[in-house]
């Protein structure tokens, strides 16, 4: 039987099916245009940047950090090239095998091990590890010819972070120290993280943390085009890295390192400011540290020593020291009776040596004359029951808001990090600080003593430089600072700090010559004339004694009896020259007794090396650190030719660079009044 196809239907199916596989052909084709289209114009950059990774490798170049001078170009901490041995602990199968076969080749101390493994288990894996640092030239060699036996192990030149000065201005300096992770995590979280990429350490202290972004400099990059191994085969780019600007202090180190001299074995702190700038001339804190210490790392022993040693050398007295300021004080309580109109410099108050008060008798060892008391024999003399009864007058929230713009008890500003507020106190304060009831509330008896500056009150040796700079200079305030200005590595440009003007708090010029004519009277024929005898120039002083621990109703105070470290401290606050001072200071020297004798020795030194030029004869010298000084004996040495410190390894600053000169100690006492 014949079947007559359908050659019109036949003809459908097959257009049908032609046009359906065009369609399917269309779409396949579109879709692989459009998955092209988005690899090669979407997904450009993105995967342009994947293969330039897999064919080249970003290696940082760790920029040289910048140098700390002090004022006069003296080099406090620079760098040095070294060679260092360092492991990659994820190419190493056996690390202890391997570090023992080492220290075959190359000396590795119990100390370097130990500090191995503290660096291993805070860096990644596949991070270089160093295992020795500063290596010698044939230690090199040696391991140099034996490098194929160990695989993951090479010898980097690394730059060293050196203070060559040692111990001398630690606490200004400061020093750094391997990026710990809590910094690591705030890197990170930073506006610019890559620029640390390479970077190992930080500042860690003074300057070196405060300045941290001027000293690091900017990280360079290389481009290296790399195997498929990933081995370097040429480098494609390269960008240099930016040094670390250099950083000038306004410290002079010469100045400095006298007056940590001078103290010796004591503990204790020095704060001296030029009053018309607020630049800082010296800023001790005894005892220090090696800073050099804690470059590559601490080990325990060290870390123990300093930690735990009960004189607390890693604390900075002169920033985080607090201490009632005893007799100091009394200058201020007596302008701000005469700002506040409680009395004249004419009022007599009577002294008969003991001051009474709701039943309770304070006692006035300090001045065994007694009598009638204006208020410059009552500061020349130290009167205390003058300042008791003035503080009772005036009241505890009168004397805090008087003393608080002097910067009693406040946060002054200085530009390094650390500083403590202290307390001043007030019934505010008292409220705030304490929790049961009985003790918020305050008593008139507390009033008392905190006008000879005991009870609560407590403040920096930072904050008594700068009352006391602010009474040299006639009531006009300037905020401390410790760096002049910053130097760019590379275009030598000098960028001097912007300093804000001082700000005047508006005393009458009567009134401040008034206070300062009595603490002229303090070196004249006060406690402090002994100490001043003799001296080309007149200045003005305040000795104080603040107790260490409080005395019980009827115990007396008796250093001999006492143990070392529950005697009172010893303080002195003073400016020179008394017409024109150029220089203002507070010092404590703890557990030394009467100012008189352990501090006002130091203040006058420093001031003969500021204003005359002069260092101490080494029989002076010995005789200060012990507190068995007055005036100074021996022949003075000039300082220009006293080496500034004497150590062989003492760096000078490099010529190129040298900032505007900046007025040191002068040898012009011409225009200084004669005593």
């Amino acid at each position: 039987m014949t079947v007559i196809r359908n050659v019109q239907a036949d003809l459908s199916r097959f257009r049908l099916r032609v046009l359906v596989a065009s369609l399917v052909v269309v779409v396949c084709f579109g879709l692989v245009a459009a998955r092209l289209m988005y690899l090669q114009v979407t997904r450009h950059d993105d995967l342009l940047a994947q293969a330039e990774n897999n064919r080249t490798a970003i290696v940082p170049i760790v920029p040289n950090r910048g140098l700390i001078l002090d004022r006069n170009g003296v080099v406090l901490a620079t760098n040095y090239s070294a060679y260092t041995l360092e492991v990659a602990p994820s190419k190493v199968a056996d690390l202890e095998q391997t570090i023992d076969a080492l220290a075959l080749l190359v000396d590795i101390t119990p100390r370097d091990r130990k500090r191995f493994k503290k660096l291993r288990d805070e860096s990644k894996s596949f991070e270089s590890v160093p295992l020795r640092s500063r290596l010698t030239d044939e230690e090199v060699a040696r391991f140099g010819a034996q490098r194929y036996r160990f695989p993951g192990v090479d010898i980097k030149a690394r730059l060293f972070r050196t203070y060559p000065f040692g111990e001398l201005a630690s606490h200004v300096v400061g020093y750094i120290g391997r990026i710990n992770p809590a910094e690591k995590e705030a890197i990170e979280e930073s506006d610019d993280p890559s620029n640390y990429r390479g970077t190992d350490y930080i500042g860690k202290l003074g300057v070196e943390q405060s300045f941290e972004p001027q000293l690091h400099g900017i990280t360079g990059v290389d481009a290296m085009e790399t195997s498929a191994g990933g081995r370097a085969t040429r480098r494609l780019t390269s960008q240099g890295a930016t040094p670390g600007d250099t950083v000038r202090l306004s410290i002079d180190i010469k100045l400095q390192k006298l007056v940590e001299d001078m103290y010796g074995e004591r503990r204790g702190a020095l704060v001296a400011i030029d009053p018309k700038t607020g630049e800082v001339l010296a800023f001790v804190s005894k005892p220090t540290f090696d800073p050099n210490l804690f470059v590559e790392g601490i080990d325990h022993e060290n870390w123990q020593l300093l930690n735990e040693s009960p004189d607390r050398p890693l604390l900075n007295r002169a920033l985080r020291g607090t201490y009632p300021p005893g007799s100091t004080y009394k200058p201020f309580m007596a302008l701000a009776a005469l700002k506040l109109g409680k009395r004249t410099p004419q009022t007599i108050i009577n002294d008969p040596g003991f001051y009474m008060f709701g039943g309770h008798r304070f006692g006035s060892p300090e001045n065994e004359r007694g009598g009638q008391m204006d208020m410059r024999r009552a500061i020349v003399e130290s009167s205390n029951v003058y300042f008791y009864s003035l503080a009772n007058e005036l009241g505890v929230d009168a004397m805090h808001d008087f003393m608080a713009p002097l910067g009693f008890g406040q946060i002054t500003g200085i530009d390094i990090h650390g500083e403590v507020r202290g307390v001043l106190p007030s019934q505010a304060w008292k409220r705030q600080y304490y929790k049961r009831a009985d003790q918020k509330k305050w008593y008139a008896g507390e009033t008392i003593s905190l006008g000879i500056g005991q009870g609560y009150n407590s403040f920096t040796m930072l904050q008594l430089a700068q009352a006391t700079a602010i009474l040299a200079n006639g009531g006009v305030k300037h905020q401390p600072k410790l760096v002049l200005a910053t130097q760019d590595a590379r275009s030598r440009a000098i960028t001097p700090r912007h300093v804000e003007p001082g700000v005047d708090l508006g005393f009458k010029p009567e009134h401040i010559k008034v206070i300062r004519q009595a603490m002229l009277g303090v070196t004249q024929t006060g406690t402090s004339r002994y100490v001043f005898a003799g001296a080309s120039y007149l200045s003005g002083g305040k000795t104080g004694t603040a107790q260490a621990v409080s005395l019980g109703k009827n115990e007396r105070y008796s250093a001999t009896r006492m143990a070392e470290r529950k005697r009172d401290h010893s303080l002195y606050i003073a400016f020179a020259p008394a017409d024109d001072p150029k220089i203002a200071l507070a010092l404590i020297v703890e557990n030394a007794g009467f100012g008189s004798t352990s501090a006002a020795p130091i203040a006058r030194r420093a001031f003969d090396y500021w204003l005359m030029g002069q260092y101490p004869s080494e029989e002076d010298m010995t005789a200060v650190r012990v507190g068995q000084a007055t005036a100074p004996i021996g022949t003075p040495r000039v300082a220009v030719d006293v080496p500034v410190p004497d150590e062989p390894w003492a760096l000078a600053a490099p010529p190129a660079l040298a900032m505007p000169s900046i007025p040191a100690a002068s040898a012009d006492a011409s225009q200084l009044k004669r005593r």
